[in-house]
């Protein structure tokens, strides 16, 4: 089996001015903010579970909301290290926790509010696999 495929990373460079992103869940339950450039290098999955566009980010530069926590459950399946974030509420996934990258958060760029995000570069990503 070939080695897994390893997601983007946001690419941050010194010349990528880094903001606050805000966004969260569907129905608002669920609410974070991030630290990110406002351009940046994102994966489409095409696994069946989710479909979903997301750029990664150190868990450093995450922060949940207060209060967002009570609304949360998380799913697992196969080696159960990828965590997937669900909003008990309206079911939206806008962060996850990978099982290739622990160490970082997704966020999907569809969950970021708009007005901090100038660029998305979209790389395909094998989620399936």
């Amino acid at each position: 089996r070939p080695p897994r495929q390893q997601p983007p990373t946001t690419g941050m460079s010194s010349s990528d001015p880094v903001v606050v992103h805000s966004g969260g869940c569907h129905c608002g339950k669920v609410r974070w903010q991030a630290e990110a450039p406002a351009s940046v290098a994102a994966g489409t999955c095409n696994c069946a579970m989710r479909g979903i566009t997301f750029f990664t980010l150190p868990n450093d530069k995450f922060q949940l909301q207060p209060g967002s926590d009570e609304f949360l459950t998380t799913y697992t399946f196969g080696t159960g290290t990828a965590k997937h974030i669900l909003c008990k509420v309206c079911g939206i996934t806008s962060f996850y926790k990978q099982r290739g990258n622990p160490g970082e958060v997704a966020l999907s760029v569809s969950c970021v509010d708009p007005g901090t995000i100038t660029h998305v570069h979209v790389t395909p990503f094998d989620g399936s696999n």
